[in-house]
């Protein structure tokens, strides 16, 4: 059954617990969340505080997005806005052995380096219900924000963590600027959208 309503809206206040709980679903088979947390009862335990601290600012910027009945969540950071450092460090800290926090962490590391250096627009989390997915929903929330970024000749900065999502931001103008990876972690792709003066790159 197709999406009757695929117009996207602002996340109201009292909405945040169930776009979570869609983004807690759709990264559920992530490779990047999984290696992250293999075991169900962790992942499921983490990552909506995860999701708070990656992306948490979009709710308090009106930078968070959903279909009408949170099939698909997008949440993006508008310029000068920025994860929750610590919020995530401590996250790492708490749930994984030595040697994958200090991957996660030069992870971490890695994806500081290819943001824009200009003001941009940051998209740590999309998601859509994996129910509904491949029913457009995922390039109605992209087309929401990008062709806002068309009008202002906005930059737009994100990592792909999972291959398959690839192909579809690049469809809405994203291209790839480098590979994301450290010790076993999985790989994620550095994307960008716009014309940034100059882009940060993973060193030799």
């Amino acid at each position: 059954m197709q999406i009757q309503d695929l117009t996207p809206r602002t996340v109201r206040p009292q909405d945040q617990s169930a776009a979570i709980s869609t983004i807690v679903l759709a990264f559920a088979t992530d490779p990047m969340a999984r290696w992250s947390w293999p075991n169900t009862a962790d992942y499921l335990r983490l990552m909506p505080a995860l999701t708070r601290a990656f992306g948490g600012a979009a709710f308090a910027h009106g930078s968070a997005f959903c279909t009408d009945n949170h099939e698909g969540v997008a949440l993006w950071l508008p310029p000068g806005a920025s994860p929750d450092e610590e919020a995530m460090v401590g996250l790492v800290e708490e749930s994984l052995d030595e040697e994958r926090r200090q991957e996660m962490f030069a992870v971490f590391e890695q994806m500081a380096q290819f943001h824009p250096t200009e003001p941009h627009w940051y998209l740590p989390l999309i998601g859509v219900d994996p129910v509904h997915q491949g029913k457009g929903v995922g390039s109605a929330l992209l087309r929401h924000v990008t062709e806002r970024f068309d009008r202002e000749g906005a930059v737009a900065y994100l990592e792909s963590s999972n291959p398959r999502n690839i192909t579809l931001y690049e469809r809405h103008g994203f291209r790839q600027v480098g590979r994301i990876q450290a010790g076993s972690s999985p790989v994620m792709v550095a994307m960008v959208r716009g014309t940034p003066s100059l882009t940060s790159f993973q060193p030799d």
